[in-house]
């Protein structure tokens, strides 16, 4: 009995000091969400997409492509005017075009990739982890909570479900947030992969 009484012991002990840390990581966690939001809107503000543009210019770069004059496809590449992943691409791809490096493109076009899926782990994380950290807060003042329901310590009980709330409501909040910014992200930059994978086809029919 006296085994069993320590082990639950030191499992309360062990849940009860992760409640500060809880609490500290969800605060932490509401303050980089809203700072999401705002890189969210600045990105949304900035986003431009030219349909008639790319393919102006995807067409022009087929043409000098085929003719071998990389210089004026590297130029065209250039005028390319869309979302800044496809401009900073078409400008990182026309740079190899110059060099006449056509297969490092491709390879170009993957690390873009992978920046594209960086920038959604970070919304991603945020609407996996908050509802965890949330649901963490509220199950861990339960304990101190009926304790004092026991006792009679309405004080220690209204204090401690207090604390579970908030940290549900808190949790639910950044995780929202998290997967609001993630859907809305994802389709972005399958839009900018799309176009992506667009000027790779003008450059390999070029070839």
């Amino acid at each position: 009995m006296d085994a069993t009484s320590t082990l639950f012991g030191i499992l309360y002990t062990f849940s009860a000091s992760l409640l500060y840390p809880v609490i500290i990581i969800l605060i932490l966690l509401v303050v980089f969400s809203l700072m999401l939001i705002g890189e969210f809107l600045s990105e949304y503000a900035k986003r431009h997409r030219d349909i008639e543009n790319l393919e102006l210019c995807c067409s022009a770069v087929r043409e000098h492509v085929s003719s071998q004059q990389y210089d004026k496809a590297a130029k065209a590449l250039r005028n390319i005017k869309q979302n800044f992943m496809v401009m900073s691409f078409a400008e990182s791809a026309a740079g190899h075009l110059e060099k006449n490096m056509l297969p490092a493109i491709e390879w170009l076009s993957q690390e873009y990739e992978i920046r594209m899926a960086k920038r959604l782990e970070q919304t991603r994380i945020v609407a996996t982890i908050s509802p965890m950290l949330g649901l963490m807060g509220t199950l861990i003042p339960l304990g101190p909570a009926l304790i004092g329901l026991s006792q009679g310590d309405i004080e220690q009980l209204a204090n401690n479900l207090m604390i579970a709330f908030a940290t549900t409501v808190i949790g639910l909040f950044a995780g929202t947030i998290g997967y609001v910014l993630t859907q809305v992200r994802k389709r972005w930059y399958w839009q900018d992969m799309a176009d992506i994978d667009y000027i790779l086809d003008t450059l390999e029919v070029g070839e």
